[in-house]
């Protein structure tokens, strides 16, 4: 919904002549004339827009205020294209920063965050530890399982040890025992 479109009746005060006047024709007060500057019924009030200025023209206004010379110049200047002396500041400063590429519109708002290159590298890696602890964890479970079985059947199983020595040398893993 837009602003014209939530418009709220507003009670519209009139100006009472002093009771020493002379009534109107049929016999109420007429309002006061409107001051200069009121908008009348009809007219709906638009939203405020923020101006902006093309980097071209703020380069020009600076220009046209450094050659005024006579004393007044600038404020005719001013006046004549609608803008304050701190917009003249500020383009000034702009210009003298060497920025004037900036002098171009700005974007308003918050400045977008900087990606990390590193980011997408670290959130796969992430992703591969997470992963990897889960494979862990269930070839843990199953090895807890294993045990569980063989001390049913009443086998033992390799050490660690022997499971090591075992790759190491490329040999094929030891064969369960019975226990003694």
């Amino acid at each position: 919904m837009t602003r014209a479109e939530k418009k709220t009746p507003t009670p519209h005060l009139h100006t009472v002549k002093p009771a020493s006047a002379p009534p109107g024709e049929d016999g109420t007060t007429e309002p006061a004339a409107p001051t200069p500057g009121a908008k009348a019924k009809s007219e709906e009030v638009s939203a405020p827009r923020r101006r902006t200025f093309t980097a071209e023209f703020k380069r020009q206004m600076v220009a046209e205020a450094d050659a005024c010379t006579e004393p007044g110049e600038v404020g005719a200047l001013l006046r004549r294209h609608g803008l304050y002396s701190s917009h003249l500041t500020e383009w000034r400063r702009l210009r003298e920063e060497g920025a004037l590429a900036g002098l171009g519109a700005r974007k308003r708002g918050r400045k977008p965050t900087p990606v990390n290159p590193l980011a997408a590298e670290n959130a796969r890696l992430e992703r591969e530890v997470k992963r990897l602890t889960t494979r862990a964890e269930r070839a843990e479970g199953l090895v807890a399982v294993q045990k569980k079985l063989a001390d049913l059947l009443g086998e033992e199983l390799p050490s660690e040890e022997e499971l090591f020595e075992a790759e190491r040398r490329g040999l094929p893993i030891p064969p369960p025992r019975k226990k003694r």
